[in-house]
């Protein structure tokens, strides 16, 4: 599918949600390099010391999504689901494209985003590096390639401000994984163990979870089998490509019609 933007001049306009934080400030980055897009509204919390200053793009810092909207034709969201959820319901008023890398959603979420998608195109991803989502595709291929020979297993450490876990790349990996094997995540997902367990159950799927420090991700696969291992792995050192794909995501976006789109979608990993 080509791009729909690619032949015109005039920079589209883009609201950054948290646009003081620490993604909002990588994402406002990567837009500086993207010349189809501009960063046309900024939100922060209520109560920000910085609300109603003027950033320096030449945008006022505002706490309220409907006048931060005002001028742009899509927004760029890293937060955490209630906030995202309230923006989404002012962008799908307005009309306004929609790309979240917001995790941690429960299944009522979930489905409060299929909503919004009804109204306006609205793209959700775990993880919008490209690198991660090639680990994605290559763990979906492994699982199918190795079969039941060879137990899975995901690692996964984040920073010590995360506050979901396990983080949404791992459960995206996890999906990979299991649709390698033809299966349900939710049929074989095993996310704790502590005393007596038994042997591990046929087809399980294990994500363990560290916390700490300043790491912005870590993802290690494993595929045990007997006499040998394949681990497949992504480590994070900046939060740049986040922002780099997610700016790469907005592109793709604008202009389509409504729905919920993936980020497989974007890469052609579909």
């Amino acid at each position: 599918m080509s791009d729909p933007v690619s032949t015109k001049t005039t920079p589209v306009g883009v609201m950054v949600v948290g646009a003081q934080g620490r993604m909002g400030l990588e994402v406002r980055a990567a837009l500086e390099k993207e010349p189809r897009l501009v960063m046309a509204g900024a939100l922060e919390r209520p109560g920000c010391p910085e609300i109603g200053q003027t950033l320096p793009e030449g945008v006022v810092l505002r706490d309220d999504p409907k006048a931060a909207l005002e001028g742009c034709r899509l927004v760029i969201d890293f937060s955490i689901p209630q906030a995202t959820l309230a923006h989404l319901r002012a962008a799908a008023d307005a009309g306004i494209a929609y790309v979240t890398g917001t995790t941690g959603f429960d299944e009522a979420g979930k489905r409060e985003l299929a909503r919004f998608a009804e109204t306006i195109p609205v793209l959700h991803a775990p993880n919008f590096s490209v690198s991660v989502n090639v680990l994605a595709h290559l763990a979906r291929e492994a699982a199918r390639i190795l079969g039941e020979g060879h137990d899975a297993e995901i690692f996964e450490l984040h920073h010590a401000q995360k506050r979901d876990a396990p983080s949404g790349t791992a459960l995206f990996l996890g999906e990979a994984i299991a649709k390698g094997r033809a299966q349900k995540l939710e049929d074989h997902l095993v996310l704790e163990r502590a005393g007596e367990i038994g042997p591990r159950p046929p087809g399980a799927i294990g994500i363990q979870t560290l916390r700490g420090g300043d790491n912005p991700g870590e993802h290690t696969i494993y595929f045990i089998g007997e006499g040998e291992r394949l681990e497949l792995t992504h480590r994070a050192a900046t939060r740049g490509h986040f922002a780099a794909g997610a700016v790469r995501a907005a592109v793709w976006l604008l202009d389509r019609p409504a729905g919920l789109y993936r980020i497989e979608q974007v890469l052609g990993l579909d």
